[in-house]
This record gives C-alpha cells, sequence and structure tokens, in this order.
C-alpha cells in the first residue's frame, strides 16, 4: 500500500518520544511488509535551534521523511508549503494516517484527504482525555474541539487507539464517532552497544530498586510515588527522565519533608542508549501511577526488560499487565502503592515470576511486527470501504 503519515514533529533519534518513537517503530515495520510509507512532518518548534536538521527529504529506516519548517505559530506547527506538497501528492496515496490532534498539520491533512476522497485515520494519542483538556488550554482546546477536531474525527475512515481506556475517553465525548480500533503499540527492546555512565553505574549498583522512568511531569503522579515510597522500609527509588518542567527540585523537596532523601535518587534529564538499558536491566520493579496515560509506551519496554509492573488504572497498558499477569493495577492511593513496592522488595522470586510471565508475553503479542499487521489489515479495510462507497456514487 501506498501510506501517508502526517506527525507535527518527527526526529525520533533526539530526546522526543512517545508519539514520535511508536509512529516512527510502525513506519518501519510497515516498510519491511512491503508497504510504501511516507511521513509529512515539521522540524519542531523546539529544534529549529539547534543548528542540526535534517534534511528537507531523508530516508530513516527505509521510511521516506518530508521536514518542513514551520512559519508562523511553531507550537502548532502551520507549516504553508506542508500544505502545499499535500495539494500536489495526497492523491498518490491510498490512506492517510494522522498521529495526534490540536496540530495544524493535522487539521489541513484532514481537510485535504475529505476534499480529494482520501480515507484516513486518525490517533488521538491520548491528547482528548477530558482531565488533560481542562488541565491545559481548556477554553482554547474546548473552541478547537468544536470549530475543527469534532469534524475532523466525525469524518475519518476509523480512529485507532491503543487501549480501552483510550477508547472509553472518547465515547465520553458523545460525538458520535466512526469505529474505535484498538491496536495498542509494540515494543523493540534490543541491548544497544556502548560503557554505563558513572553515574548510571552508581545508582544502579544500589540494589533493589523501583524505577520509575518518564518525563517528569504533573500527570506521571511522581508526588503519590513518594508518598507512597514512605511507607516503605526497604530498598530505594529510582526517578530518572528529562524534565522540561522544572519539576526535580519540588521532587527532592518532598522527598526531604518525607524523610527518604538518602533512599530516592531522581536522574533529570534525557536518560538514553545504554545508559537506559542499564536502569531498566538493574531494577527490581517499574512504578507507574500515572493521572493519565493513553497507553504508557515505557510499561512494555519495562515487560520487555523482564520487570514486574506495578500502575495505576489510569494507565492504557494496564490491561496488558493484568493479561500478561505481569504486577499489579492498584488504585491511585500512596498505601496502596507503598503496599505493593514493598512485596516485591521483599519477595525477589515473586518479582521474577511476574518479570518472566510479561517479558514472555510481550515477546508474543507486541513486536512491531505484529503490530503493523494490525495496522495494514486496518489501512486495506479502510481503503476497500472507500472504493466502494465512491463507486456506488458515480
Amino acid at each position: 500500500m501506498r501510506i501517508l503519515e502526517v506527525i507535527p514533529t518527527y526526529l525520533p533519534a533526539t530526546r522526543y518520544g512517545g508519539p514520535i518513537l511508536s509512529t516512527h517503530a510502525l513506519a518501519k515495520a510497515l516498510v519491511e511488509r512491503g508497504n510504501r510509507v511516507e511521513v509529512y512532518t515539521t522540524y519542531g518548534g523546539q529544534n529549529n535551534k539547534s543548528g542540526r536538521l535534517p534534511p528537507a527529504i531523508t530516508e530513516i529506516d527505509g521510511v521516506t521523511v518530508n521536514y518542513f519548517l514551520p512559519d508562523r505559530m511553531p507550537r502548532l506547527s502551520w507549516a504553508p508549503k506542508l500544505a502545499h506538497k499535500l495539494k500536489t501528492e495526497i492523491r498518490n496515496f491510498d490512506i492517510v494516517h494522522l498521529h495526534t490532534v490540536f496540530q495544524w498539520p493535522t487539521w489541513k491533512a484532514a481537510q485535504l484527504a475529505q476534499t480529494h476522497g482520501i480515507p484516513y485515520i486518525i490517533s488521538p494519542r491520548g491528547m482528548l482525555v477530558q482531565d488533560l483538556i481542562r488541565r491545559r488550554n481548556r477554553m482554547v482546546k474546548s473552541v478547537w474541539n468544536q470549530l475543527i477536531e469534532k469534524k475532523n474525527l466525525k469524518l475519518a475512515a476509523a480512529i485507532h487507539v491503543t487501549s480501552a481506556r483510550e477508547a472509553a475517553d472518547l465515547d465520553n465525548l458523545n460525538w458520535n464517532l466512526p469505529k474505535l480500533v484498538n491496536i495498542p503499540n509494540g515494543v523493540e527492546w534490543l541491548e544497544p552497544e556502548g560503557s554505563v555512565s558513572p553515574e548510571i553505574r552508581d545508582i544502579a549498583n544500589r540494589l533493589p530498586y523501583a524505577l520509575f522512568f518518564g518525563r517528569l511531569t504533573w500527570k506521571k503522579g511522581l508526588d503519590t510515588l513518594l508518598h507512597a515510597f514512605a511507607g516503605t522500609a526497604r530498598g530505594y527509588l529510582v526517578i530518572a527522565g528529562t524534565d522540561d518542567e522544572g519539576l526535580s527540585n519540588s521532587l527532592r523537596q518532598l522527598a526531604g519533608k518525607l524523610g527518604i532523601e538518602q533512599r530516592v535518587h531522581i536522574v533529570a534529564r534525557t536518560v538514553s542508549g545504554v545508559d537506559r538499558y542499564q536502569l531498566f536491566r538493574s531494577a527490581r520493579m517499574f512504578v507507574l501511577p500515572s493521572y493519565s496515560e493513553n497507553f504508557g509506551n515505557v510499561v512494555l519496554e519495562a515487560l520487555a526488560s523482564q520487570l514486574p509492573v506495578i500502575v495505576t488504572p489510569e494507565v492504557g497498558a494496564a490491561e496488558i499487565v493484568l493479561e500478561a499477569d505481569a504486577g499489579f493495577v492498584v488504585p491511585k492511593d500512596p498505601i496502596a502503592i507503598g503496599s505493593r513496592i514493598e512485596s516485591l522488595m521483599l519477595d525477589e522470586q515473586a518479582a521474577k515470576r511476574m518479570g518472566t510471565a510479561g517479558q514472555q508475553y510481550v515477546r508474543k503479542n507486541c513486536s512491531w511486527h505484529s503490530v503493523a499487521a494490525s495496522m495494514e489489515q486496518l489501512y486495506q479495510t479502510c481503503a476497500s470501504e472507500a472504493s466502494r462507497s465512491h463507486t456506488k456514487s458515480n
């Protein structure tokens, strides 16, 4: 198939993660299955200042990526040249896949797909959770939803979600949406080459420890995690991830107030490559007490690393943790979370048993090849339905 993927920012080799990494992994797997995949994207607001921009048209793992500089309003990835090329090229594709919402490229690509009769799929990537909308730019996003996003979603051939939780969040909008198709993300977890940094080596040697890994942001529930860990008597807690919001200082202060500063290690920076691998490989367990997480790719990475996982029900990948019998899904309550952390600190054999079950599950069910096969089937179904509808209308 000829597949066009549209995403506002696409720099998989940088600190940007989440949707970018999963979108690239999907595109790469689709190419390996014999499809032609092109990506239309922008360089992204912050990356324009780095001076290390890739060529306007480049190939990454067999995926052709077309980059466009944002013009005005870089936060919305407003790039008129992207729209101009879309106008001339969109008819050359069988399907268009739009990743994320509240961004200009998504809106423009949906508009052009509607004009030219090309079926398109939208992956909101958790951006339409009501709690997130309320907490961040509620008024702007509410207006955008009514004027733009609602129509884009209703006219889509399908809406792709990565978990039952995300599907429920969309159902709660009561927008009479087209079919929701649940295809979870995949994982590819290979040991990288290189040497572990002294800082990470020192932390990884302080055993046993519970690991949180991800952006240091309010929605990850790190305050709850610290209160939970304060209720335990054994081991260490490692919190690692990029700190764009400057949250690490307040987390250290909270750890001090709770009297656990000597047992908590915060690595407030991007941790990648062999350092990232070492943190996962050496941990006793992984903990993610998020307020909202449409999926949680890092949960799959933890399971692939043979770690038992403790998550809250608000994490989309919680359903995988339960199905794999690879950990615990507990209420967002410090006492409940602390109790599970303590139990895995005490019982290493139980932790290993759950970790093994999780690793076996993701190897069987969560490879990017199997995810790409499911997505390819969805693309073919949507393209066939669009073709039949066009034939009938003529």
